[in-house]
């Protein structure tokens, strides 16, 4: 599912990368290191932020980029376009990542899956692609959040099978990636934040 005006004017601000790159990926080092040097991929990548931090804080030497709308990928071409061939931005599915499988070292999912109707096939696919020992990094919105009035009047988000943290981390366990202890919740259990390790 795609973003609609609203949520993209919110997640394509500077206030946005902002929390992306001094809240969130250093959260995400703490629960599960960097990857330098890793063959990445970024799922619903929007305008090139996420995987600037993947190559920059996180020390990536590749990322596969993908996201659903064509108007994001044409920013994230433009922005990312100094990386050269360190990046590969396409458009993409989450379901269908275009990788082979045990390809990858690390996927990171900025808040992507929960826009997804079928989000367990996007975990499929991120098991799918990772490689024993790779890492998945995610940040994601929770059912308690998307049943507060602000989302629901002013977002666009599939109304069913939403999931709480728990359930979260429990599918992602369930895929075959080991979250144990690497997991929190944020801002009154609105987000999960964490990272599985693919068997």
């Amino acid at each position: 599912m795609k973003l609609n005006r609203a949520e993209k004017a919110l997640m394509n601000n500077a206030v946005r990368s902002w929390i992306q790159r001094h809240y969130e990926a250093p959260l995400l080092t703490r629960l599960g290191g960097r990857c330098p040097g890793a063959r990445a991929v970024e799922i619903g990548c929007g305008r090139g932020v996420g995987t600037e931090i993947i190559l920059g804080q996180f020390g990536a030497a590749h990322v596969l980029a993908v996201d659903l709308d064509p108007g994001m990928v044409d920013l994230a071409r433009v922005h990312l376009a100094r990386f050269g061939d360190r990046v590969d931005v396409r458009v993409g599915d989450a379901t269908q990542i275009p990788a082979q499988d045990d390809s990858v070292d690390a996927v990171f999912d900025f808040g992507i899956v929960h826009h997804i109707p079928d989000w367990r096939s996007a975990l499929a696919e991120v098991a799918r692609v990772l490689r024993p020992g790779g890492r998945f990094y995610f940040e994601e919105v929770t059912r308690h959040a998307l049943e507060r009035w602000t989302y629901r009047t002013f977002l666009e988000h599939p109304d069913h099978d939403r999931f709480s943290a728990e359930q979260f981390v429990a599918a992602v366990e369930d895929h075959g990636m080991k979250v144990a202890d690497t997991w929190r919740t944020v801002f009154f259990s609105d987000f999960v934040v964490g990272v599985g390790v693919a068997a």
